[in-house]
């Protein structure tokens, strides 16, 4: 347990400023301090039993503990002369204690500023009202710059959220004000400058090992801003029950400083006052060691000075004054101003309360207190100027009354017992002796070889030892039987292995012990992976022994938070007083020269800091699933698995992810609606092609048809022509035909009536002729005579046709 605290060491707090500024009364809190921690009069104080615990278990951390121990357990009387053991510490610690420590250093984080003054939240506030206004009015400035050309939105189209929850997603995952990124580059250039990532290596061992872990940040006009590590073995500091440490009114360190450094820290001390401190043997750090056993040699040359902060607090006191004009004018008093009740003058007071911080620096053992002041440049919060912080950020993630765990702590008992178990096993292994042979020489005697002589032992020895074979008679040579028939014999070492495998048991137990004791799993330190085991399921064990192990990742983080808020608070004094202001605006320009600007006025803002820490592999490996989850039920497209994993905080991610599955199913369902009106337009265009087409094709069939009746037309137009024609030329053929006919005809008849009157006058003649004949018969009575041709109708003959042409 820790112990109580001496209240009454120190000075009341309830006096006046100007006595809190006095020396006598910051000596008497350097003493208060000195007797609570460093009280010589009994048998241990905080500050020894503090260094002599710390120290033993960096010694384990470091696997160099005392052995001291181990051989008082192995002794008899403290006698060893019987023991040659290899009294090494087994470095097991060590490996889990790097386990954790480099496991947490890997892990990065961004820092983020947020503005929280009236300022940066109007600005925040205006951007928002300006999205949401355009968000709004879409409707009318779509149709503003469609009918009129007009653009009315303050903001670009494409960076309009689609929701107000898409909104405030943004306003945490983009915007960012330029001072804020102005903040942010100065803070990163600050820790880069004081090479943090050491310092922060250093405070995760001690979290690790001690419990407990501290860092300092100061400002002075030379150097600006520092930050120290701190040593919590030279710690000290008022009795809190808060791990974080911030209920303490006082804090400080005690270091070794040489003669020289405190001449140019203190260049007021004068030479008789610097060679009574050097004379003056109360100061020597014997009387408050670290560890009380004085490992480090007495140095003359170096005091031990303890430099610490007080907090407490002081009256603003003012005096108002009403004046002729009815106005009150306000003047600065000190505290001891208090104008009495019946005070003529219309006079008035005002009182504050605000806390405030005193610097002092008082060598141990010593009268001499070097610094006692009120602290310049205190760190103040913007929101409540009231407060002050101190230089000093300390944490103990597992401190309960005072009483400071740490992992460690909890299995040095265990680490003993496996160095005492390997102590055992080298014991047990020094006492094994290898199997042997028994060789009975009687049973030798009686052998003969047969050529006179005996079976010697060496002879029977190297046979039994190359062959494996030996000789030996069942019977002796008076015919008894022979007792060493078998004269050589095996002879089976005791049960040393019996032991070993029982202290190896023991020490697997042991060691098993310190794995559940920490959380330090298999997976975690990968000692025995199982080749059977899935990747994924040993991840899960990996990811299990990290959330053991989380408290001191958190308290690191809060000291890393703590450091850079002290830091954001502390760019306001580099940049109003700091003569490296101009090169510290530079160095921030070399970033981003657009900031610049922004820094000159950077002491006005007041932020708020908080850490971005990267994802470790459990939350990654559930950030993973859900996309992947996403991704097969094409719930977000490629583009916004890649967004989503660069999102270093996983509840923003996930909130991301709600909203992009959320657009991808209005994007699908607008999609499918397009689809469907184009479906429809298609159909319909279809519908309207096809009956165009049936259209089209009626007109080409009755405008085929047209023309074919045309053509038809044409041709029994053509044909009617050629027909009149034909029947024309026929006509006129037949008439001419017919003519002729006529003619012939007529020719035929007038012919005819030729022949006829021919034949008629032809007869006439005849018949005159005969008549003449027959009246020349009857006159002159001739015979009867034949009026037919004789041979004149013959066609031989010569007959003329010539008659018979046309006339």
């Amino acid at each position: 347990m820790a112990e109580s605290v001496v209240n009454n060491y120190f000075p009341s707090q309830v006096v006046s400023d100007l006595e809190k500024m006095s020396q006598d009364y910051g000596l008497k809190v350097a003493k208060a301090i000195e007797a609570e921690w460093f009280h010589v009069d009994r048998g241990s104080n905080r500050y020894r039993t503090n260094s002599n615990n710390f120290h033993k278990l960096r010694l384990y951390a470091r696997g160099e503990q005392s052995i001291q121990k181990y051989k008082d357990e192995l002794s008899i009387n403290g006698d060893l002369s019987y023991l040659n053991l290899d009294w090494k510490p087994v470095p097991i610690i060590p490996k889990f204690v790097d386990i954790v420590v480099n496991g947490i250093a890997e892990r990065t984080y961004d820092i983020k500023a947020y503005s929280q003054d009236p300022y940066g939240v109007e600005q925040r506030t205006k951007y928002m009202e300006s999205i949401l206004k355009d968000m709004r009015t879409q409707e009318i400035a779509n149709f503003a710059e469609q009918q009129l050309g007009i653009n009315i939105r303050e903001n670009k189209v494409e960076e309009l959220p689609g929701s107000e929850e898409e909104l405030m997603l943004n306003m945490q995952l983009t915007y960012k004000q330029s001072v804020e990124l102005a903040e942010e580059q100065a803070l990163n250039v600050l820790f880069e400058g004081n090479n943090y990532e050491l310092i922060k290596k250093r405070f995760y061992y001690d979290l690790t090992v001690i419990g407990i872990g501290a860092v300092k940040t100061c400002f002075n006009t030379s150097e600006g801003v520092t930050i120290d590590y701190v040593d919590p073995a030279d710690l000290v500091y008022s009795y809190t029950e808060s791990p974080y440490f911030n209920d303490i009114y006082y804090a400080g360190e005690v270091k070794m400083v040489p003669i020289n450094e405190l001449v140019k820290q203190f260049p007021n001390l004068s030479n008789e006052e610097l060679e009574d401190i050097v004379k003056n043997k109360n100061h020597k750090q014997v009387n408050y060691n670290k560890t009380g056993s004085n490992l480090k040699e007495e140095d003359s040359n170096k005091v031990q000075v303890l430099y610490f902060n007080y907090k407490t607090y002081m009256n603003e006191v003012y005096k108002v004054k009403e004046t002729g004009s009815g106005a009150d004018k306000i003047l600065p008093k000190d505290d001891t101003f208090n104008p009495p009740e019946t005070m003529e003058g219309g006079f008035g007071k005002l009182q504050r309360s605000i806390e405030c911080l005193y610097d002092g620096a008082l060598i141990l053992g010593t009268e001499k207190l070097l610094k006692w002041e009120m602290a310049k440049n205190m760190v103040r919060p913007k929101s409540d100027f009231t407060k002050v912080k101190m230089n000093y950020a300390i944490v103990a993630p597992r401190m309960y009354k005072g009483r400071i765990e740490s992992l460690v702590s909890r299995i040095t008992g265990f680490a003993d017992m496996i160095q005492l178990t390997h102590l055992k096993l080298q014991q047990v292994m020094s006492r094994m002796v290898p199997d042997g042979v028994y060789l009975d020489a009687d049973g030798l005697a009686e052998i003969d070889l047969g050529n006179g002589t005996n079976y010697s032992p060496q002879e029977a020895l190297n046979m039994f030892f190359q062959t494996g074979s030996v000789i030996g008679r069942s019977f002796t040579s008076e015919g008894d039987q022979n007792p060493g028939k078998v004269p050589i014999q095996e002879i089976q070492s005791g049960n040393g292995g019996a032991k070993m495998q029982s202290l190896i048991g023991t020490y697997n137990y042991y060691l098993q012990m310190i794995r559940d004791t920490t959380g330090l799993n298999e997976a975690r330190d990968a000692a025995t992976p199982d080749k059977n085991a899935l990747v994924g399921v040993q991840k899960l064990a990996a990811a299990n022994s990290n959330t053991a192990t989380r408290h001191i990742l958190q308290a690191g983080l809060y000291l890393t938070s703590e450091t850079a808020e002290c830091l954001s608070l502390r760019i306001s004094d580099i940049i109003e007083y700091s003569p490296t202001r101009d090169a510290f605006i530079q160095q921030i320009g070399n970033h981003n020269v657009a900031t610049l600007e922004e820094m000159q006025n950077l002491h006005l803002y007041d932020f708020g800091i908080f850490l971005e820490l990267t994802p470790d592999e459990e939350e990654k490996a559930l950030l993973e699933n859900n996309i992947q989850v996403a991704v097969a039920q094409q719930g977000i497209d490629l583009e916004d698995a890649i967004d989503l994993r660069e999102i270093k905080n996983i509840k923003l991610a996930n909130q991301l992810l709600k909203i992009r599955r959320k657009q991808k199913q209005e994007r699908d369902q607008a999609m499918q609606q397009q689809n469907i009106q184009a479906q429809s337009q298609a159909n319909v265009q279809a519908q309207q092609a096809a009956a165009q087409m049936e259209m089209q094709k009626q007109q080409a069939m009755m405008q085929a048809e047209v023309q074919l009746e045309q053509m038809k037309a044409q041709i029994e137009a053509q044909k009617m022509q050629q027909e009149v024609v034909h029947k024309k030329e026929l006509m006129q053929i037949e008439f001419q035909m017919n003519m002729q006919l006529r003619q012939m005809d007529k020719q035929s008849v007038d012919q005819k009536e030729k022949q006829k009157e021919d034949r008629k006058d032809e007869r006439t003649r005849i018949q005159a002729s005969q008549q003449s004949e027959l009246i020349d018969q009857r006159n002159n009575q001739k015979p009867p005579k034949n009026f037919e041709s004789a041979g004149n109708d013959s066609l031989g003959g010569d007959f003329d046709l010539g008659s018979f042409d046309p006339r």
